[in-house]
């Protein structure tokens, strides 16, 4: 809901070009810092308190943004909202604790769903809400991350029942085992890439395709709904008949391929074949890994795990804008992307590869 209108909004307290950049990367660098504390958190505790913390953060978060009357005020809001947002890996947690192994990556594609829709109906909700003025719509995803955690509150069941700890070192699982690890930086690279085509997409679609703000919008509604089709739909009987590790892969190239493709995209069917490449791959190549990091993870020690993973991207999603914007000022138009695909190769050589990491 915030997103599209933040920028606009934070030039309202003499906010740079410069310091949007560093509003947006704080959400992020919040979200870097809290994912595996909260994962943790949610290991000992349980996932439902942590659930409703992060929730009641996002509405206080969400309302400090709205009420600022100063940029460090902005700042403070925006970091609060994103340590809150840094709950996904709980969210991922919980439903891998209630699903059979078979179903994990079916259940975390329809939550992927469920994010990417939001992401296709927020900017239309925070459109529409701006029109009672600028401060309105931060007002309005305030009082619905409040609802939401009163509905959690009533409605939500803790799912991770046994949250004993074991206190010896002997016994007392590690999280960032070499394969943890592998996986994190896998996560790291192939996010950087996909994050780098969203920062920079509006301004390649403009120097090439002549795109205006709103045809860029229609194009990332696509983008969005393909991505939910994918995670909320195919992921499942997908996974059932390949798997995860062959879907990671398959995703990845899909990804290399449709970024490829985009760096020398010059006509409209083309573009439409790499952007649709880079959708279906993103949809597959995203809930995979996920399922793969919990299947590796200590199942005391789930939580805690994502978190990490969540960790990765988040730190991704901060590199991966500013190293695009680079190459897209400095280089040219389609460099961001070539790159790009260069990485999401190199994430599945990382994976295919992980055979000679031990997991200890």
């Amino acid at each position: 809901m915030v997103a599209p209108i933040l920028g606009r909004y934070a030039e309202r307290y003499g906010a740079s070009g410069f310091q949007v950049g560093l509003l947006f990367a704080t959400f992020s660098l919040a979200q870097f810092v809290f994912s595996p504390i909260l994962g943790r958190l949610s290991d000992r505790i349980g996932r439902k308190p942590v659930i409703l913390i992060s929730l009641c953060g996002t509405a206080i978060g969400s309302f400090i943004t709205g009420a600022a009357g100063a940029l460090w005020v902005l700042f403070l809001g925006r970091a609060i909202d994103g340590a809150s947002g840094a709950s996904v890996s709980v969210a991922q947690g919980a439903i891998t604790d209630i699903a059979p192994p078979e179903q994990r990556a079916k259940l975390l594609g329809m939550l992927g769903a469920a994010f990417g829709a939001g992401f296709v109906l927020g900017p239309a909700v925070g459109g529409l809400a701006a029109l009672g003025g600028s401060h309105v719509p931060f007002y309005v995803a305030s009082a619905i991350a409040a609802i939401n955690a009163i509905a959690a509150w009533i409605r939500l069941p803790e799912t991770h029942v046994d949250r004993t700890v074991k206190k010896s070192v002997d016994v007392k699982p590690r999280v960032l085992t070499p394969i943890m690890i592998r996986f994190a930086a896998i996560g790291f690279i192939s996010t950087a890439a996909f994050s780098g085509f969203e920062a920079t997409f509006s301004l390649f679609g403009g120097e090439r395709f002549n795109l205006t703000e709103g045809s860029a919008a229609v194009v990332f509604l696509c983008v969005g709904v393909l991505l939910v089709i994918v995670q909320g739909v195919l992921i499942g009987p997908l996974t059932a008949s390949l798997g995860s590790a062959r879907l990671f892969t398959y995703g990845q190239i899909g990804c290399a391929a449709g970024l490829a493709v985009l760096a020398t995209a010059q006509q409209w069917v083309v573009l439409g074949v790499a952007l649709a490449l880079l959708a279906i791959g993103q949809g597959l190549a995203s809930p995979s890994i996920t399922t793969l990091v919990v299947d590796a993870a200590g199942e005391q020690r789930r939580g805690e795990a994502l978190g990490y993973q969540q960790s990765a991207n988040a730190l991704a999603r901060i590199v991966g804008p500013a190293f695009a914007g680079l190459l897209f000022d400095r280089i040219s138009t389609g460099t961001p992307y070539a790159v790009g695909a260069v990485f999401s190769v190199i994430a599945a050589v990382l994976f295919l590869t992980r055979g000679r990491v031990k997991n200890q």
